[in-house]
C-alpha cells in the first residue's frame, strides 16, 4: 500500500497525466452520450460534439504517452543502487529492476592509468555495457624477489580499472592494496596474490582477467589491449632510443629534446581475444586522457586496434590532459596532443574532442609550475576535421587539478543524447533512461554544492563566534575560496623562505665549526690571548 501510494506524491510527476487522462476519458463519454441521448442533431451540435470527443481522445492519448514516459523515467531512477544515498542524497524508489542499464549504451574507454579510471569511475553510473581496454606495457620492470617468485604479469592498471568499476570501489580498493608486513609474503599485495591464484585456476592471464569481472561484481569488464609481453620504446628528436618505459621522461629531460615517436617492441603485437569486436560492437569510444606516449598511443599501435576505431560507426571521443607532463608533453596544446595521435595512427580516429576550459585558481597552477608543469594550450585551429567542445572539466583534489568524473561523463553522454536526438530517438528508451540520469546527476550536484557551502558557513561562523554575525561583501562571498588558497599559498611560501633561512645559519655554523676545527690548538690559545689583551685594554680605556 506505502508503494502504491508514492506514486500519488508531488515527486513523482505522475498525477498531472492521471488528471488529463480522466478529463479525456469525461471528456469522450460525454461526447458519446450527448450523440446517444439526442434524437435530432444539427450541423453545429454535430461538429461541437465532434470536437469535444477529439479533445477528449486526444488527452488520453498524450495522458498515456506521458504517464509512460515518467514510468520508464521512474524505473531507471529506481534501479541503480549507486544512485541509493549518493552524497546523503536518498532517492526513494517507486519500482525496483535492475536490468535497466543492460540497455544502456555500449561504450568502450582505451587508456591507462588515473586518466581511463576517471572516465571508468563516472561512466558506470550511467551503463553497464562499459568496456575498459587497459594498457599492459609494464613488462621488463624492476620487481621485488617475492612477485618474481610469483611470476606475476604487469597487472598494476588492470587492477586500478578493477577497482574503478566496483560498486563497492573503497573497501575493493583497501583490498587490492593491502600490503603483507611479515612472512614469506612480505612485500606482496593481496592482488598479487589474488591474480596469481587465478591464472593458476583458469589456466591462462586473459581468463583470470575476465572471471574477475564476474568475481569481484564490477560494472562492466576490463581487458589487457594484448597478451603478448611487449614494451614501449620511444625515439627522441635527436635520434636516442629509449627501451624503458619509466625512464622516457627522465632521459628527455636530461637531454633536453622531446620525443618524435613512439614505438612496441615487438612490434607485431596481437590484440587479446575479444577486443577487436567490442571496439567493432561500441556505441561510444573514449580514448584518453592520460600520459599521450606511455598510456594513450601504445594501445592504438596494437595491431588491427585503430584500424577496427576507424571502421567502427561508434562516436569517437577524445579527452584531452588538462596539464602537461614533464619529459613527455612540454608546453603542448590541445593540437599537438591530437596531432602526435594522427601522425603515428593516421586520420579518422578521433570524431569529437572534450577539452577543460582552463578556468583553475592561478595558485595550483603556480605548484605545477614549480614542477614543469603547466596548463595543456588550448589552440585548436590547427587540427582540421575534429569537432571540439570545451567544457568544465576539472577539480581540486588533494591539493592536485584532477579530472571530475562525474563532469567528464556527462560531457560524454550529453554527446551521445544529442547524437539520438539528431536520429530522431526521443522516445528511445536509452534516450529517456540517459536523459533521466543526467538531470538526476544535475539535482545531485546543486544539493551537494549547496551542502558544502552550508558546511562552510558553519565552519566560519564557529571559528570567528560573534564575528561572523556581521555582513559580508560580496567580494568576500565569490571569492572566499581564492582568498583561502592564496592565503595558504604565502603560508607554504613563508615556511619555505624560513627553511632556507635557517639552513644557511646552520651552514654558517659548520663552517665556522670546521674551521675552528682545522687550527691547530697554539693557534686557539694565540686568538684567545689577543682577544682577552684587547679586553683588557678596552676596560682602561
Amino acid at each position: 500500500m506505502k508503494g502504491f501510494m508514492q506514486w500519488f506524491k508531488s515527486s513523482s510527476k505522475m498525477k498531472r497525466w492521471m488528471f488529463l487522462i480522466l478529463i479525456g476519458i469525461i471528456l469522450a463519454c460525454y461526447g458519446l452520450a450527448k450523440i446517444l441521448v439526442m434524437k435530432e442533431i444539427s450541423f453545429q451540435e454535430v461538429g461541437q460534439v465532434i470536437a469535444i470527443f477529439v479533445v477528449g481522445f486526444v488527452a488520453i492519448v498524450l495522458g498515456l504517452i506521458y504517464l509512460n514516459k515518467r514510468t520508464l523515467e521512474i524505473l531507471i531512477e529506481a534501479t541503480d543502487e549507486r544512485m541509493e544515498n549518493k552524497n546523503n542524497v536518498n532517492i526513494k524508489s517507486l519500482i525496483f529492476n535492475k536490468t535497466v542499464y543492460d540497455k544502456g549504451p555500449n561504450i568502450v574507454v582505451i587508456g591507462g592509468g588515473t586518466g581511463l579510471n576517471t572516465v571508468l569511475e563516472g561512466m558506470k553510473n550511467y551503463t553497464n555495457n562499459l568496456t575498459a581496454i587497459v594498457t599492459v606495457s609494464d613488462y621488463g620492470e624492476q620487481m621485488s624477489n617475492s612477485r618474481k617468485e610469483l611470476e606475476m604479469l604487469p597487472l598494476n592498471d588492470v587492477k586500478d580499472s578493477i577497482v574503478s568499476l566496483a560498486v563497492k570501489k573503497d573497501q575493493i580498493e583497501k583490498l587490492f592494496n593491502y600490503e603483507f608486513n611479515k612472512g614469506r609474503l612480505k612485500g606482496l599485495n593481496f592482488s598479487d596474490i589474488y591474480f596469481s591464484a587465478m591464472k593458476e585456476i583458469d589456466g591462462n592471464f586473459e581468463d583470470s582477467v575476465m572471471r574477475s569481472n564476474e568475481v569481484l561484481n564490477i560494472v562492466g569488464k576490463v581487458m589487457p589491449v594484448t597478451l603478448d609481453e611487449m614494451k614501449i620504446v620511444a625515439e627522441l628528436a635527436n635520434g636516442y632510443i629509449v627501451e624503458e618505459k619509466t625512464r622516457i621522461p627522465e632521459v628527455v629531460s636530461d637531454k633536453l629534446t622531446k620525443i618524435n615517436r613512439i614505438m612496441l617492441n615487438p612490434s607485431n603485437c596481437r590484440p587479446a581475444p575479444g577486443v577487436i569486436e567490442t571496439i567493432k560492437n561500441a556505441d561510444c569510444i573514449i580514448i584518453g586522457p592520460g600520459s599521450l606516449y606511455t598510456n594513450v598511443i601504445p594501445n592504438l599501435l596494437v595491431n588491427g586496434i585503430a584500424k577496427a576505431i576507424k571502421e567502427s560507426t561508434a562516436i569517437k571521443v577524445y579527452i584531452s590532459n588538462i596539464m602537461t607532463e614533464p619529459g613527455q608533453t612540454d608546453d603542448y596544446s590541445v593540437s599537438d596532443h591530437l596531432n602526435a595521435i594522427i601522425d603515428h595512427c593516421g586520420t579518422g580516429i578521433i570524431d569529437y574532442c572534450i577539452y577543460d576550459t582552463g578556468e583553475i585558481i592561478p595558485e595550483f597552477i603556480k605548484k605545477y609550475n614549480l614542477e614543469g608543469q603547466d596548463l595543456v594550450g588550448q589552440d585548436i585551429d590547427k587540427v582540421k576535421g575534429i569537432k571540439f567542445l570545451q567544457r568544465n572539466l576539472s577539480m581540486i583534489k588533494d591539493e592536485h587539478i584532477r579530472h571530475d568524473p562525474g563532469l567528464v561523463a556527462s560531457s560524454i553522454i550529453e554527446l551521445i543524447c544529442d547524437d539520438l536526438k539528431y536520429q530522431d530517438k526521443q522516445n528511445d528508451p536509452q534516450y529517456l533512461m540517459l536523459n533521466t540520469k543526467l538531470r538526476e546527476e544535475k539535482r545531485i550536484n546543486k544539493i551537494k554544492k549547496e551542502m558544502k557551502k552550508n558546511e562552510k558557513k558553519e565552519l566560519k561562523n564557529k571559528n570567528k563566534g560573534k564575528r561572523a554575525k556581521r555582513s559580508k561583501s560580496k567580494f568576500s562571498n565569490k571569492y572566499s575560496e581564492r582568498i583561502e588558497a592564496i592565503r595558504e599559498a604565502d603560508e607554504k611560501a613563508r615556511r619555505k623562505m624560513e627553511k632556507r633561512e635557517n639552513k644557511k645559519e646552520t651552514r654558517k655554523t659548520t663552517k665556522k665549526t670546521t674551521k675552528n676545527q682545522k687550527k691547530t690548538p697554539q693557534q686557539l690559545r694565540e686568538e684567545m690571548l689577543k682577544k682577552l689583551e684587547e679586553s683588557k685594554l678596552n676596560s682602561k680605556k
